[in-house]
């Protein structure tokens, strides 16, 4: 079934409980309205000026970047990380051309910009083999498969409590 954006939230949050690098930030859930990513990234730049961000994707999200509301600021405002499967190899042949464009002029190979940059790179990073993308957790969760190698036991326990994500 559908999931609340508050029941997302609490789940993001047991994920991340043990890296305390990481913090949730809920503006968008808090928003009246539509939210898009823009304005969500123009209000943190106007928080840190000078402080890098990253926006980090999935290769399809990315790939479908020019439909996004004012797409092309988010260059100006963040950096943008690409994270794809070890079976999908991104590269600009397969991108819209508008897309392409940027992906070619701003691609990194390392990381090193987002040190001394606050916004402007494209990086890319492959995830690890055997990973899954959330609907195929989903899907496994409603057909009772098992689960318990790909979510954080707090995450597992908390869906089985509630009995989320079940037909």
């Amino acid at each position: 079934g559908v999931v609340s954006d508050d029941t997302r939230q609490h789940l993001v949050e047991l994920a991340i409980a043990g890296h305390p690098d990481l913090q949730v930030d809920a503006r968008e859930i808090l928003r009246a309205g539509r939210s898009y990513t823009v304005p969500t990234l123009e209000e943190l730049r106007n928080e840190e000026p000078s402080r890098p961000l990253a926006l980090i994707v999935g290769a399809d999200a990315f790939l479908g970047l020019p439909t996004w509301h004012r797409w092309r600021e988010l260059f100006g405002l963040d950096h943008i990380g690409v994270v794809s499967r070890p079976t999908f190899a991104l590269n600009a042949d397969s991108m819209e051309e508008a897309l392409a464009d940027e992906f070619r002029r701003r691609h990194q190979t390392h990381c090193a910009a987002l040190a001394s940059a606050p916004a402007g790179a494209i990086f890319t990073y492959t995830m690890q083999a055997g990973t899954v993308s959330s609907t195929e957790v989903r899907a496994r969760l409603r057909a009772g498969a098992p689960v318990e190698e790909l979510l954080p036991a707090t995450v597992l326990d908390y869906i089985r409590h509630h009995r989320l994500y079940l037909p």
